[in-house]
């Protein structure tokens, strides 16, 4: 039996010889036979899918032009380790690194000779530049059909954005702007001047750049689907701007729907409430009681049963309406306010444990 070969081992020592860099090839990975050439450059979102892939078993390589990526200089705030960004320490492990300069002829040849032996090749260059050198998708293709070619770039590849954009480089806070997503960031149109609500406002950190990774990480493994049943392979044509996008779209049928555009709503949800931060003594916490049973519970916490006889809060479908939510939302934090994060989690957990009535609550400090 399996059982009598198995013996204790103390945990530190088990997950060190786990952890251990020098056999993590040695271990089985879903794309460990695959070849995966990452030419992204100064994009983030290239790196990040070409370290998913390295993540999943994929042998990748890094080309980089003289001098190395621009990335590896990308860092919050110039903090970097051994004159290297965090970020690109991050993406860029797992992976081999190497040099080409594709400006130049024999760079090109090489990256054509890289090519021929690689499943997949990644680049971030802008639209119709690898296909000016000779080496983009119908090139390399031609002579290697099984070929996966993936190209991520604000706009795309093709259509009259990419035509009148293609000598421009992608950018994360472009793509974030394209998408909507900073119109909708930010806080409500209430408050001091100069008003928060007016200045575009974006998603902290690389979030379209991180997207379009994503995305692509995504397009290719579909189209590996595709070769192993065809044997052929595909252009990837990934826009940044449409990766974020997919996560916005509710807002297109909102539109669609109602003929506005939605306004910043701050800690409200656009879709349910309550789910929200709340003000509490010393800090905030978050409150989630949107369902008709959850809103119950909550208003009965509270000691405000009367609240779910409201007619603004009777329904869910009440308490999404935005006047209703702001007005609710008060009423929250005027309990709220008068409680300590600790205090708050404490009445909502006494409340599920003893079961005293129905529904449940989350809170989060």
């Amino acid at each position: 039996m399996a059982e009598a070969h198995l013996t204790e081992q103390p945990w530190a020592e088990w997950i060190r010889e786990r952890d251990d860099w020098r056999g993590a090839r040695s271990k089985p990975e879903a794309l460990d036979d695959l070849i995966v050439l990452d030419l992204s450059t100064g994009h983030l979102g290239g790196c990040f899918c070409s370290s998913i892939l390295a993540e999943f078993g994929a042998e990748v390589i890094r080309v980089e032009p003289p001098g190395g990526d621009v990335l590896r200089r990308f860092s919050p705030f110039g903090v970097q380790q051994n004159g290297t960004g965090l970020a690109y320490l991050l993406e860029g492990r797992n992976k081999h690194h190497v040099t080409l300069n594709l400006a130049k002829p024999e760079g090109r040849r090489l990256l054509a000779r890289l090519a021929a032996k690689a499943d997949v090749l990644i680049e971030t260059f802008p639209a119709g530049r690898m296909d000016a050198w000779g080496i983009g998708y119908r090139q390399l293709s031609a002579k290697h059909p099984g070929l996966i070619y993936c190209a991520l770039s604000t706009y795309g590849q093709f259509g009259p954005k990419a035509r009148t954009h293609r000598r421009k480089p992608s950018a994360d806070v472009t793509e974030q702007a394209l998408s909507g997503v900073v119109h909708v960031t930010g806080e409500m149109a209430s408050g001091p001047e100069p008003a928060p609500w007016e200045v575009p406002t974006k998603i902290g950190g690389w979030f379209a750049w991180y997207a379009a990774g994503a995305w692509a990480t995504f397009g290719i493994l579909a189209a590996l689907q595709f070769r192993t049943v065809s044997g052929r392979g595909q252009m990837v044509d990934v826009s940044g701007a449409e990766g974020i996008m997919r996560y916005m779209e509710d807002m297109v049928l909102w539109y669609e729907k109602s003929g506005t555009v939605r306004e910043r709503i701050g800690p409200l949800d656009a879709c349910a409430f309550p789910y929200t931060f709340v003000k509490s003594k010393g800090g905030y916490t978050m409150l989630a009681g949107f369902s008709d049973p959850n809103f119950t519970a909550l208003a009965t916490i509270m000691g405000r049963p009367e609240l779910k006889e409201d007619p603004r809060f009777r329904t869910f479908l009440d308490r999404a309406r935005l006047p209703n939510k702001k007005a609710l939302h008060a009423e929250l934090e005027r309990w709220s306010s008068r409680h300590t994060s600790e205090e708050i989690l404490g009445a909502v957990q006494d409340y599920m444990l003893q079961k005293r009535g129905p529904g449940t609550v989350a809170t989060g400090r």
